[in-house]
């Protein structure tokens, strides 16, 4: 693939965007997840994690990718390897979002790392991203975006990895083509990966569509939220993907609580029990 050094021109890239947490994005959130709420009203706490669903990237449908993402080197470097993927996220919560919110999302590129994998070369993007409501700062943000050259088949398979701790909560949750369908439609997603059945098993390599990474970190949070005492505030929490869940094929998630109440380890496991995600949370 040449050198990618020049790639790190991109660091220190701005965007800015704004969005609203509008009262018909929480009910059909609400609704993916399979919640039974009543209908939100303007000021309700919007629930932690919820927030990944806003500040879609918008554009015309001229300028997409052929994965369906839109194309490369205007915020986002323009990495010449064809796979990319999410790696992991750490947030810090300063405030709450509220129904009703105008929301602002001020971005940049922080940093950007050439690494060989056991499957070729690898481009790592790290993207700081502070969300503001009326009331001042509310979570302050970085994601690591991976990108990846083509599957090799000779490279040997992941090994699994064991789950970080002991369960004390669970819920086995089967992601069917509707619900993925549901959930990127909320986020205006148009990564073809979680959609497109041939494309998806042609051109990606995979056996199924795969699940959205932000679908099954919603659930672990819905598990947090209906095991922990209610009010208590998040300080913060981060995860890192480790494999890729597929539609069709049930997932757990899973918890287990600090004896001092103030942390929490979440995790994710695909129905071969090999570990997915991985998440550490801390509270106030």
């Amino acid at each position: 693939m040449g050198d990618l050094e020049f790639l790190k021109k991109w660091i220190g890239q701005r965007e800015s965007a704004v969005d609203y947490v509008t009262i018909p994005a929480v009910q059909r959130l609400a609704a993916t997840l399979d919640r039974d709420d009543s209908m939100p009203s303007l000021g309700d706490p919007l629930p932690y994690g919820w927030h990944l669903i806003f500040f879609p990237r918008v554009v015309r449908h001229s300028q997409l990718g052929a994965d369906g993402h839109p194309e490369r080197g205007d915020f986002l470097p323009p990495v010449p390897l064809p796979r990319r993927m999410f790696a992991g996220r750490r947030l810090t919560y300063h405030d709450n979002l509220v129904v009703g919110d105008e929301v602002k999302r001020d971005s940049a590129i922080k940093d950007i790392s050439i690494k060989q994998g056991r499957s070729g070369q690898m481009v790592f993007v790290t993207l700081k991203m502070d969300i503001s409501s009326p009331r001042g700062l509310a979570i302050s943000e970085e994601t690591d975006v991976v990108y990846r050259g083509e599957p090799d088949a000779s490279t040997p398979p992941q090994l699994p990895q064991p789950a970080p701790g002991k369960v004390a909560w669970s819920k086995t949750i089967t992601p069917d083509p509707v619900m993925l369908f549901r959930y990127v439609a909320l986020g205006f997603v148009g990564h073809r990966i979680h959609y497109d059945y041939p494309y998806v098993t042609q051109k990606e390599g995979y056996q199924e569509r795969v699940v959205p990474a932000g679908l099954h970190t919603m659930h672990m949070f819905e598990l947090a939220r209906a095991h922990l005492p209610a009010g208590l505030r998040y300080k913060s929490i981060g995860w890192r993907a480790v494999r890729a869940l597929f539609a069709g094929r049930p997932f757990t998630v899973c918890g287990e609580p600090a004896a001092n109440g103030k942390s929490v380890k979440l995790w994710v496991m695909n129905d071969q029990n090999a570990l997915a995600l991985s998440a550490t949370a801390e509270f106030l």
